[in-house]
């Protein structure tokens, strides 16, 4: 059995909203963001036997990163989810597979007519006054 290996570095990018992942092998990934926080590890978002279907997070950002012991991190979102330990093996998984799991996270959306763009609540109005 191989082992997954863990990251030599991790550096999130705020520009970029991305977390770069380099390992000794000389491979890299960047995952954004927006995609850790769709495909989340977490209860919240794999549910109970089918994944709930993230929407909107387009512009979530990465707020914190927490070592969690030798084998996860744990992420903490501005849109305030922060349930999901990211493992290295989760993480590898997530970088060996990206442009398959983005697209499959496209294609249930478009299924779903929602969008990645965040909706807008719209304002009170007094209708009394004028």
């Amino acid at each position: 059995m191989n082992e997954v290996p863990q990251p030599e570095k991790v550096n999130y990018s705020k520009s970029r909203q991305c977390l770069e992942l380099s390992y000794a092998s000389g491979e890299a990934f960047d995952l954004s963001a927006e995609m850790l926080r769709v495909l989340s590890p977490s209860a919240e978002v794999q549910g109970h036997g089918s994944p709930i279907l993230q929407t909107g997070k387009k512009d979530v950002r990465i707020w914190k990163i927490e070592p969690v012991g030798r084998y996860a991190l744990k992420l903490s979102f501005d849109d305030g989810h922060d349930s999901g330990l990211f493992s290295w093996d989760y993480l590898w998984h997530l970088g060996q597979n990206k442009e398959r799991l983005w697209q499959e996270y496209l294609d249930k959306l478009a299924a779903a007519g929602e969008s990645r763009e965040p909706k807008l609540i719209p304002l009170a109005v007094d209708a009394g006054k004028k």
